[in-house]
């Protein structure tokens, strides 16, 4: 039963490395480009697959409507412990152990948002944050056509710890989408809010 109060942090400490399941703090020592000994503080994800150069993927789907010629995209917004917010993120998540980053993709796209759809391209390996961590990722692009059987009423599969809302919206409004939703309090993930600028970008510039 959902709690009428809705999800919120109810306290915050520090993470003792032995309770630690899923991240771990580094201590690097390296040299600089003076030849300066040097520290940094980063954090890792302890579950990278050995078979994986990546830790997760990011998903880029777009809803194709031969009929009309409309292009919606695929997405959630789900409550985040580390920020206490409601986040606008595309679907995502971690590549399982013998996983390529497109079989991830369809996996995690079939699971949080019940679509099924078929790999386009697949983005370089980008760095959520190089300054912080290693964490890293692959952005798969899907095209989901929407006249599918299973498309037609998608059913997601979520863990009984997921709690997702997935919606649709048309690509080329989804700046606006972003501002809007800031204005009312969701935080934006910055993989879609790079998405977002960048289709804004190439419609300021005609490109």
């Amino acid at each position: 039963m959902a709690s009428s109060e809705g999800p919120k942090q109810l306290r915050t400490g520090p993470l003792p490395d032995d309770e630690a399941r899923w991240i771990k703090l580094v201590k690097i020592d390296y040299q600089d480009q003076t030849g300066k000994a040097r520290t940094w503080e980063s954090a890792e994800r302890r579950r990278r697959p050995a078979t994986s150069a990546i830790d997760g993927v990011g998903i880029v789907a777009i809803l194709d409507n031969a009929a009309t010629g409309a292009k919606d995209i695929v997405l959630q917004r789900q409550y985040r412990p580390p920020i206490d917010r409601v986040s606008l993120e595309v679907p995502a998540g971690l590549v399982d152990a013998g996983e390529t980053p497109e079989q991830a993709a369809l996996r995690e796209l079939r699971e949080e948002t019940g679509y099924v759809g078929v790999v386009t391209d697949t983005s370089p390996v980008m760095f959520n944050d190089p300054g912080f961590c290693n964490t890293n990722l692959r952005m798969v692009h899907v095209s989901v056509d929407v006249t599918r059987p299973e498309n037609r009423d998608p059913q997601p599969q979520l863990e009984d710890d997921e709690f997702i809302q997935v919606f649709t919206h048309p690509l080329k409004d989804l700046w606006n989408l972003c501002q809007k939703l800031e204005a009312e309090g969701v935080a934006i993930d910055a993989r879609v809010g790079t998405l977002a600028e960048g289709v804004l970008l190439a419609q300021q510039l005609k490109l």
